[in-house]
């Protein structure tokens, strides 16, 4: 971080240097504002440091072994002996330290001036630094997430996510705490290397906020690769064992392995900072705010994980974004929550924006909704490597695509049509008659847009 500023009044005062916060920072300077960045740890905050970038890189080695163990269904003699976590673990850790590396040094290009320490909201143009007194004539709260815990005794064979990245060997089996989208990405990584892996989530299936269909298929892939979950109760108790942990459920039954991972969701980090003293009005630990972002006291936003939401990286960048263009006045469109991309990377990947089935029939009526699903089964591509899904579409009778969600291997990487398709209130037809590259899995998209059409070609 750089040294501790000369400049005491600021254009933009940011505290927290996360996503959201560093991308609010690097926006307004953009605009030729003055910006000052309090941050207490690292730049780039959960998502480069304990979050998105270090979990995919494991991810990426379970594709890996994945690969190599069924290499020789494809003519490629390889052999697989085993994960080396510490390995692995020092692969995550170079990547992480490079990507710092570039946003410290981004930032300190754009001429943001970092302030290194704890930041207190001490009236509704200061935050205090360590005894020292900034003044923002926009201030931007960003303080981000953490891992809940449900009041569990974290250390030891009981972790969270943060815990898990930094360990050095593979545990023979665990327990993952919630089937959402931390669980099921760790029980997927960990499956792929050789744990044996138990989910325990209390709604009644895994990643409860998707589609059915997609549900459906998680579930049914997930049995095949031989991750046990056990769904519609919740935990009562987690105690460590002389070898490893109990998880007793509330009817009573109980499950046994070395390690449980709480993987139950994150809480918003707000609490010691001088919001509520301020008159910033906080709900369960969030940020209350109006759609532009503002909380209601003086020129005070906040952006990211502590607005009730998404907690998601890039939903962060955009309300950075957001704010910085609100503060210069150019008044920019709001997004909505239902209307931004999301990814499970877990094998097989998830991808989905808009409203599933169920949300569209709640919203327009049971007889407006029309959808299709599509068979990767019927995708070149998907053929080649080795994948099933489907990729369903929900949309408006006579009216435009207000949902896709996909299910596959690699199907992540189609979310970028898909976000467009639902942003721009794309009609079926539309899409339908666009080209879509062939072999490619991005075909599927324009195969399920002619079948909603009405022209499906090779349905």
């Amino acid at each position: 971080m750089a040294d501790q500023p000369q400049a005491q009044e600021f254009d933009v005062l940011v505290l927290g240097g996360g996503s959201a916060g560093y991308a609010a920072a690097l926006r307004s300077v953009q605009h030729g504002l003055t910006v000052g960045l309090i941050e207490r740890s690292k730049l780039g905050g959960t998502c480069l440091h304990t979050g998105c970038i270090p979990t995919k890189a494991y991810l990426h080695a379970a594709e890996l072994a994945d690969e190599a163990r069924s290499s020789e269904k494809y003519g490629v003699k390889t052999t697989f002996e085993g994960i080396d976590m510490a390995k692995v673990r020092e692969y995550k850790d170079g990547i992480v330290a490079g990507k710092h590396k570039g946003l410290t040094g981004l930032l300190k290009m754009r001429k943001v001036t970092v302030i290194e320490g704890e930041g207190r909201l001490v009236s509704p143009q200061e935050i205090e630094v360590d005894g020292t007194r900034y003044t923002g004539r926009n201030i931007v709260l960003a303080t981000g997430s953490t891992s809940k815990t449900m009041g569990l005794p974290i250390g030891g064979r009981i972790i969270t996510s943060t815990e898990a990245l930094e360990m050095d060997h593979t545990p023979k089996s665990a327990i993952v705490l919630g089937g959402g989208v931390i669980g099921c990405e760790f029980a997927s990584a960990w499956t792929s290397y050789g744990t044996d892996v138990t989910i325990i989530e209390g709604l009644p299936s895994l990643v409860p906020n998707e589609d059915p269909a997609i549900i459906k298929n998680l579930e049914r892939s997930f049995k095949k690769r031989g991750i046990t979950f056990n769904t519609g109760t919740f935990f009562k108790d987690v105690t460590e064992t002389d070898d490893g942990v109990k998880v007793t459920l509330e009817d009573g039954k109980t499950f046994d392995a070395e390690i449980c991972l709480v993987a139950v969701g994150r809480g918003p980090v707000t609490e010691g900072f001088g919001f509520e003293e301020q008159g910033v009005t906080l709900d369960r630990g969030f940020v209350i705010t109006d759609e532009r972002l503002h909380t209601g006291v003086g020129s005070i936003y906040a952006v990211g994980d502590i607005v009730p939401g998404l907690q998601l990286a890039h939903r962060g960048y955009q309300q950075g974004i957001f704010v910085a263009e609100e503060i210069v006045g150019n008044n920019p469109v709001v997004v909505e929550d239902i209307n931004i991309p999301k990814v499970t990377f877990c094998e097989p990947e998830i991808m989905s924006v808009g409203y599933t089935q169920p949300k569209a029939e709640e919203e327009y009526g049971k007889d407006n909704v029309e959808v299709t699903e599509y068979n990767l089964a019927g995708n070149g591509k998907s053929s080649i490597l080795g994948t099933g899904g489907l990729i369903k579409m929900v949309s408006v009778k006579g009216g435009p695509i207000v949902g896709v969600h996909g299910i596959g291997s690699r199907i992540g990487e189609q979310i970028g049509e898909a976000q467009l398709i639902v942003n721009w209130e794309a009609y079926p037809e539309d899409v339908a008659t666009l080209v879509h590259a062939h072999p490619t899995q991005n075909e599927a998209l324009g195969e399920a847009a002619m079948a909603l059409f009405g022209h499906p070609l090779h349905g």
